[in-house]
């Protein structure tokens, strides 16, 4: 396996003139650290000046520092069950944290997830200091480039009855004159092919944005939009959405686009089909070459499924229509495409009742978009055809469990859920978490429309389910080399992974005193 040594410092927004950078030297990503978080690990933030990590569990924040990053340890704890701890505010828990500049902002959920909820700022301690009401079931939060504003993706799912929906939004708070203004998609444009599907539902109460990544300009805020297979637009200067763009559908008749469709095919069957999948990000990312932003998604895949409505339906349930799958009974078999989870929302073409349209949910790869959201570049069906290969042991698994082969493959396959980027020698990486195969799958993407394949780094120590992930410059590296942290949710783990360059070479000697603790910085925790 092979990388390439981040040598530039990375900043949350990735710029670079030129898209032909001369190539990094190779190296190969090594555990270095981690430890288990007490109450599980969702999502997480660092902070540079003191090297403290503070990551999600549902009830608290936990605070552990990586001064020694072989050696995490054990700082404190917020509780966030006790409202005293966060103004006086009754949890139902905490989704999403992010610092910058000495201030750490928590997206949390009121009791009642279809109340409103709050953004929760502390310093950098973790004493609380201020919080802001924003809208229901506030799910991700980040900083601007400059700091001076904090996002807040509010999802605003509705009840498991489907009997209340709140509206979904996104909340900007200006840290400066500690204001808050929570901005909807009443009137805003909206493709036809965006999917709004929930029953009854407005347009407003139905896009329910997940995930959001600003330009490095600061003046445009991209958000997922996960479930409606969209991504929305936002001026951050006039603090209006301007458009909300399908993201469209991959083909999987297409050779490269395959992938596997059955847990009962007694093995690793990676195939076209007849099926448009659901891109259906989780997190993306933002950078930029040339003065261009792309984003980078991560295309997991998310089906509406409550007790009040659900979409879910396998194929082999489906009326299949005779003209459009004169095949019907063979590829609802269990074995090829019977088994795969599919929609009832989608489908039927010319209204007569039966699937003209089989859909499935999730890429089951990356893809790169340009900033009006067209497609430059998906990933096709690499991140199988790489684990068959390589990994075979863990394809398709389910929480981590290698008994559990193949068993994910009728619903998203490895569940492409985080991405983060860095900077490698003047070229750009992507690093993608795979939430069911689980580890990171590498690549270059300095070039948005000719993405290379680096590496692919199965989780280790005992990590299951990667959830967030979070690169640290050798600016900001405590031990003077870059790292990945990956927070790992079914396992309750952390782990911290390092760059080392190949033997043999200058940058190869550098990495390694970094490996062996020559540290950077001089302070003590």
């Amino acid at each position: 396996m092979t990388f390439k040594y981040m040598l530039g410092a990375f900043a949350p927004a990735i710029v670079l003139a030129g898209a032909m950078a001369t190539p990094a030297s190779a190296f190969t990503l090594s555990l270095v650290g981690g430890a288990e978080v007490e109450g599980g690990a969702e999502i997480s933030a660092f902070d540079p000046d003191s090297d403290n990590l503070f990551i999600t569990t549902g009830d608290t924040i936990e605070i552990f520092n990586l001064f020694d990053p072989t050696d995490p340890s054990f700082v404190s704890s917020i509780d966030l069950t006790d409202p005293g701890n966060i103004g006086g505010f009754a949890s139902g828990g905490v989704n999403s944290v992010a610092f910058s500049d000495g201030i750490l902002a928590a997206a949390i959920e009121a009791e009642t997830a279809q109340d409103n909820g709050i953004v929760a700022f502390f310093d950098a301690n973790g004493d609380f200091q201020i919080s802001f009401e924003v809208g229901a079931l506030p799910d991700m939060v980040t900083f601007t480039p400059d700091s001076s504003t904090v996002l807040v993706a509010n999802e605003g799912e509705p009840n498991d009855d489907y009997t209340v929906d709140p509206e979904g939004s996104v909340s900007i708070i200006d840290i400066a004159s500690s204001s808050v203004n929570t901005v909807g998609f009443a009137g805003v444009p909206i493709d036809d092919d965006v999917r709004i599907f929930g029953p009854g539902a407005t347009p407003e109460q139905d896009l329910e944005p997940e995930f959001i990544a600003v330009a490095d300009d600061g003046a445009t805020a991209y958000v997922s939009l996960q479930e409606n297979n969209a991504l929305a637009i936002l001026d951050l200067e006039t603090e209006t959405f301007t458009e909300v763009t399908s993201l469209g559908f991959k083909d999987h008749s297409i050779d490269g686009n395959g992938f596997d469709a059955s847990n009962e095919d007694d093995g690793i069957n990676i195939e076209t089909h007849p099926v448009l999948g659901m891109y259906q990000p989780d997190a993306i990312a933002t950078y930029t070459i040339d003065g261009e932003t792309y984003i980078v998604t991560a295309n997991e895949g998310d089906a509406r499924d409550y007790d009040g409505f659900s979409e879910e339906v396998r194929v082999e349930d489906l009326t299949l229509d005779p003209t459009a799958y004169p095949n019907a009974e063979e590829l609802q078999a269990e074995e090829n495409l019977g088994r795969l989870k599919t929609t009832t929302t989608l489908g039927d073409i010319d209204g007569d009742g039966d699937t003209d349209q089989i859909y499935s949910y999730g890429a089951r790869s990356f893809s790169i978009w340009d900033a009006e959201g067209n497609l430059v570049y998906d990933s096709g069906d690499d991140f199988e055809q790489i684990i068959a290969a390589d990994f075979p042991e863990v394809f398709n698994i389910n929480d981590g469990d290698p008994e559990e082969f193949d068993e994910r493959s009728d619903d998203k396959g490895p569940e492409p859920e985080g991405v983060t980027i860095g900077v490698v020698d003047g070229q750009v990486i992507a690093f993608i978490g795979l939430e069911r195969s689980g580890g990171v799958m590498v690549y270059d993407i300095t070039d948005p429309a000719a993405p290379s394949f680096i590496t692919y780094e199965p989780s280790a120590n005992g990590d299951i389910s990667p959830e967030g992930l979070v690169y640290i410059s050798e600016t900001d590296s405590p031990n003077g080399a870059p790292l990945l942290v990956v927070t790992n949710e079914e396992s309750g783990t952390f782990s911290v992974y390092q760059p080392v360059p190949e033997p043999g070479t200058i940058l190869g000697l550098l990495g390694a005193a970094a490996l062996f603790g020559i540290k950077r910085k001089k302070h003590t925790v």
